[in-house]
């Protein structure tokens, strides 16, 4: 039975890595069910107090996923407008595929400065903002789902 939990577990750490590039996939929960999952082994690889620190720090991921691409808007100069353009950006594109997270930020962004008749320019400087702000949370999602990819290895 012990080779299920390893299995499934697996599988949904691979899931949650390929979350971390496809945004309608939460990656970070899913690895963490993933990791969460080997505990169903014979043997429990983890202490509960390892189990409640990364709960805590998908929590935190998940939530700085949708947060850090509007503070890069907002540390770019960006205007409130800016923000909620990078806000509707994101979740009209998350419709779009995998383009559309990318490109949905940065042109939510940049026609929301636009409406706030900021210059081409600035509106510009707000919407690379916030796609720098995109890579720096999927750049973390990242790291956090291969680290507890070593995690699931290492509990065999």
């Amino acid at each position: 039975m012990d080779t299920l939990w390893i299995f499934l577990g697996g599988v949904l750490l691979v899931i949650g890595l390929i979350g971390c590039f496809l945004p309608i996939l939460p990656g970070p929960p899913i690895a963490f069910i993933g990791l969460w999952i080997q505990q169903l082994k014979s043997q429990f690889p983890f202490s509960t107090k390892f189990l409640w620190i990364w709960a805590g720090v998908v929590l935190v991921i998940t939530l700085m996923d949708y947060l850090i691409p509007m503070y890069g808007t907002k540390k770019m100069g960006g205007t409130k407008y800016g923000i909620w353009g990078c806000t509707i950006g994101l979740l009209v594109g998350l419709w779009m595929g995998p383009v559309g997270i990318i490109v949905g930020p940065f042109l939510g962004a940049f026609l929301g400065e636009m409406l706030a008749n900021q210059n081409s320019a600035q509106a510009f400087k707000a919407a690379l903002g916030s796609f720098i702000g995109f890579l720096l949370s999927t750049g973390i999602k990242l790291i956090a789902c291969m680290v507890m990819i070593w995690y699931w290895a290492v509990s065999w």
